[in-house]
């Protein structure tokens, strides 16, 4: 009944993604590549949740 309040997780993922992008870009700005790598670990698990849940939609 009240689906339309309800927010869209694809959509909570991208932006989630879009801030550990950032965050990634300045860490490894800053030098810390350890860090650096981790955060891009993190997005590449993150974009894996979004293309499954885009293929079950």
């Amino acid at each position: 009944m009240f689906k339309f309040f309800k927010k869209d997780p694809i959509k909570l993922l991208e932006k989630e993604y879009e801030e550990i992008l950032v965050k990634a870009r300045d860490t490894q700005r800053s030098g810390d590549i350890k860090e650096y790598a981790r955060l891009m670990s993190k997005s590449e698990e993150i974009l894996q949740k979004i293309e499954a849940l885009r293929s079950n939609v």
